[in-house]
């Protein structure tokens, strides 16, 4: 591990506090705004959040999986907008770098992206594409040394805000599937490139997502990933596997968050003469949220290690993406329904984040595509045994 145990605590007291000071009691600005305050990304960036996962020769915290998620857990007790804030530079936006790129390209992003300074995107999704990922039609034909790239990419996160955006796209169109598309480090302002207007979405407000659009859009060799064609595909998976793992932490988090704040509700709300803590229909709701809570911590700690460990986990990561999302969708369920009627109004903040975990189900593979992943690696190992 990167930290020490009494420094990683530190570090998860000072996460827990912030969030706690900081975070949650600006949560309705946020929403209102959809913004969230530059002085709060400021103490991010103090804190060292945007590097948390970047190593600390280019300017980063350097923690490996499992200290990271002890993180996000902490910081994701307050609207997931702020760990979408930073979450593009600690993964989608970054790794393809740290995992493929060549160190010239590291060099030149790594340092900025963990500071926050920099903020990366992640291009892959397309209007046409978005399950079938090896499907991508944007195209990048070569000219000389550059490459001019066009399509467009949809549902970008922080594309608006982003400064770097790794770019997936198709280089040899006679190879079908995977094995023509390559990754591109393109930085804004690029002629060619530009950015969409903001999406309006059901929740997640503070969080923007754009489309990306590629016209003409011409660049050198030198920002082809790792210096190679047709190596896109495997990154982009590499890295999503990894963001799978992170994003079953970011449902614990928010999971944790909507338990106690449910528990505390139920103690104080009184019917019938008493707490509704006391009636064990609504202990059902409690004991089961915590219970789903408790199972996805121990899968996402688990998998994380085992990672950090050099074990292939790219089905034990699709199984903490569909148990951990599924898991929280459940818990906001049950947090509305303790709540009542309040739980259906703005004032309790329980029906924002009814809306913000919606979208986990959906992004960086839906609930279905994991099942595929999970369903085919057990069928192939089954098979191999059996042969």
């Amino acid at each position: 591990m990167a930290l020490d145990k009494g420094t990683l605590e530190q570090l998860t007291t000072a996460v827990r506090r912030f969030t706690e000071e900081q975070l949650i009691p600006n949560e309705r600005l946020v929403e209102e705004n959809d913004q969230i305050p530059e002085a709060i990304l400021t103490a991010m960036r103090d804190l060292g959040l945007f590097g948390l996962s970047i190593p600390e020769e280019y300017g980063g915290l350097g923690l490996d999986l499992a200290e990271e998620c002890a993180v996000i857990f902490e910081l994701c007790r307050a609207s997931p907008a702020y760990r979408s804030a930073i979450g593009t530079n600690v993964n989608i936006g970054s790794q393809g770098i740290i995992i493929d790129g060549t160190e010239a390209q590291k060099r030149a992003y790594l340092p900025r992206l963990a500071s926050g300074d920099l903020i990366g995107a992640f291009a892959l999704t397309e209007p046409d594409s978005g399950s079938d990922a090896a499907s991508i039609s944007t195209s990048a034909k070569r000219d000389g040394d550059d490459y001019i790239l066009n399509g467009t990419k949809r549902y970008i996160t922080n594309a608006p805000e982003a400064g770097l955006f790794t770019v997936f796209a198709r280089t040899s169109p006679d190879v079908p599937g995977a094995d023509g598309i390559s990754g591109f480090l393109i930085e804004a302002g690029t002629p060619g490139l530009s950015v969409g207007a903001l999406d309006r979405k059901m929740g997640q407000r503070g969080a923007h997502s754009a489309d990306v659009i590629l016209e003409n859009c011409r660049v050198g060799r030198d920002t082809l990933i790792g210096g190679q064609e047709g190596i896109g595909f495997k990154t982009a998976m590499r890295i999503l596997d990894r963001s799978r793992i992170h994003i079953g932490a970011v449902c614990v988090g928010v999971a944790e968050r909507l338990i106690d704040q449910s528990t505390r509700y139920a103690l104080e709300r009184k019917q019938f003469g008493q707490p509704i803590a006391d009636f064990q229909l609504i202990q059902a709701m409690l004991a089961d949220s915590r219970t789903e809570a408790y199972a996805a911590r121990c899968m996402v700690e688990t998998t994380a290690r085992r990672r950090d460990n050099g074990e292939r986990v790219a089905a034990d990561a699709s199984c903490c993406k569909l148990f951990c999302t599924e898991m929280v969708g459940r818990v906001a369920d049950r947090a509305v329904q303790i709540h009542g009627g309040a739980g259906y109004i703005s004032d309790y903040g329980v029906e924002r984040m009814y809306r913000d975990v919606r979208l986990f189900r959906l992004y960086e593979g839906t609930s279905q595509i994991q099942q595929v992943i999970i369903a085919r690696d057990m069928i192939r190992q089954m098979s191999a045994a059996l042969s």
